[in-house]
């Protein structure tokens, strides 16, 4: 889907600047895996919903106006 437009709008530049998308492509390559499955981390080792309750506490007065605002409000 996207690799047409990708090599459309390669073909319109400079021999120069086709020569930097390229030097990018190889850097994106070895930085990055191959494929996107690694990219993206199992919803079971990340938690799961619920995973931090009993861990994360908000104020009673959290909803309360600002001190700081008063003057606005």
């Amino acid at each position: 889907m996207v690799q047409p437009i990708i090599l459309e709008k390669l073909e319109q530049l400079s021999e120069s600047l086709q020569t930097e998308v390229l030097h990018y492509i190889e850097f994106l390559s070895e930085r990055y895996p191959k494929t996107n499955s690694d990219l993206i981390e199992p919803r079971a080792k990340r938690g799961g919903l619920g995973s931090l309750k009993g861990q994360i506490w908000m104020s009673d007065d959290f909803d309360a106006p600002l001190e700081d605002m008063q003057e606005y409000m």
